[in-house]
């Protein structure tokens, strides 16, 4: 699906600001995404990145702005914060699976509880999940018993089986061993491909290069440079962008 055909975005953040204590952390943030795009967010640490994933759903509240999800405008609390929070599929730096459940149960807990989905329905979607992301044989195993890049593919499909509109990556791979960052990467690229709205704090580059419509470059809690990965990786406009690029890219 092309990016942008239609005209109400997938995500939108209107002047968003979040502090904590005095420091400022997200400032005025302003950020359209469309249906079927893919948004790589760069920036130093502590710029603002893992913030502004976690506000789009509200696990951080924000001060003040707007965040909508397809056109509706999620609010602060509530029960219509929870529907509409089950439209935001997120995958975090740690896996975040119920070790004491099967790779099975993990993925159709959400989908039974929260959606009301049948349990054969659920193992269903579950076992085509699993199959999409290469751990289908893993199925009755527990958590420990996986490597960190299965447990992080088993965390995408259980995102994935609650259908959601849009996925959130906060720095999906920084957490695994190098030889396992490919695997991971790999599945993404694969829905970045299938046309999921996506957007992904990442230090993966060759994710960015790869996958990406757009990249978002932040830098002490603002949206520096916004631009096609082509454009922000051989011509960045800013100093601090260059600055990271010159960082990031010789070691």
């Amino acid at each position: 699906m092309d990016p942008g055909t239609t005209s109400t975005p997938m995500v939108r953040m209107a002047g968003v600001q979040k502090h904590f204590g005095d420091l400022h952390v997200l400032r005025d943030i302003d950020l359209e995404i469309a249906p079927g795009e893919v948004v790589v967010v760069l920036g130093p640490s502590g710029s603002g990145k893992s913030t502004l994933c976690r506000a789009i759903n509200r696990l951080e509240p924000i001060d003040s702005g707007t965040v909508e999800i397809d056109g509706r405008e999620l609010p602060a609390e509530g029960r219509d914060l929870a529907a509409l929070r089950s439209d935001v599929g997120m995958v975090f730096q740690q896996f975040n699976l119920f070790a004491h459940r099967t790779i099975l149960e993990n993925v159709t807990l959400a989908p039974i509880r929260v959606r009301k989905v049948s349990k054969g329905e659920a193992e269903n979607r579950a076992t085509t999940l699993l199959e999409r992301v290469g751990i289908a044989d893993q199925a009755h195993k527990y958590p420990a018993q996986l490597s960190g890049g299965q447990q992080q593919r088993v965390a995408i499909a259980r995102a994935l089986a609650m259908d959601p509109k849009v996925m959130l990556f906060d720095e999906p791979t920084s957490a695994l061993d190098p030889e396992m960052v490919g695997e991971v990467v790999e599945v993404m690229a694969d829905l970045a491909r299938d046309g999921m709205t996506m957007i992904v704090v990442t230090h993966e580059m060759g994710f960015a290069r790869r996958a990406a419509h757009r990249v978002v470059f932040m830098a002490d809690g603002e949206i520096v440079e916004d631009s096609t990965p082509d454009a922000f990786f051989s011509r960045p406009s800013s100093e601090r962008a260059r600055d990271f690029l010159g960082k990031i890219l010789t070691h």
